[in-house]
């Protein structure tokens, strides 16, 4: 990587279904148009001077309304990971990722997104169209709970 770096903070929100596998929270971007309609971790950029998880829970409350428990970082592993500091998302961006449990609000698209789903964490999560640097994340999500 060469330039600063970007650091993108995000959730994967996961409850657990009544029966099945656990539920992920997908939220369906509105913008840039080049995503519009796909699908991502609901998350934005790290403000200077704060840490991944402040982050993460600012930018749950200002896009869905909602407060969480962060678990673990869901990390990286081999050439999809940087060592340290998470996904990597482009030449310059990295995203690090937590999983999460909602614990207050109801989960509703307040910025950038236009629709928000609740879905079983099985191999059909690929199914959905996702933003294409998100893909490796969702598949190593189907390898520590589906």
């Amino acid at each position: 990587m060469t330039g600063p770096i970007t650091t993108v903070v995000a959730a994967a929100v996961l409850r657990q279904a009544a029966q099945g596998p656990p539920e992920l929270l997908m939220a369906r971007r509105t913008r840039p148009e080049a995503m519009r309609r796909l699908w991502e971790f609901p998350g934005g950029k790290l403000e200077p001077g704060e840490n991944a998880r402040d982050g993460v829970h600012r930018e749950l409350a200002e896009e869905l309304g909602i407060q969480v428990a962060l678990g673990e970082e869901i990390c990286a592993l081999g050439e999809n990971g940087v060592p340290g500091l998470g996904w990597r998302l482009s030449g310059t961006a990295v995203m690090r990722l937590f999983q999460g449990e909602l614990i207050e609000g109801v989960p509703w698209p307040l910025q950038d997104h236009d629709r928000l789903d609740w879905v079983p964490v099985n191999p059909q999560l690929l199914d959905h169209p996702w933003i294409p640097a998100d893909r490796p994340i969702v598949e190593e999500l189907l390898r520590r709970y589906a």
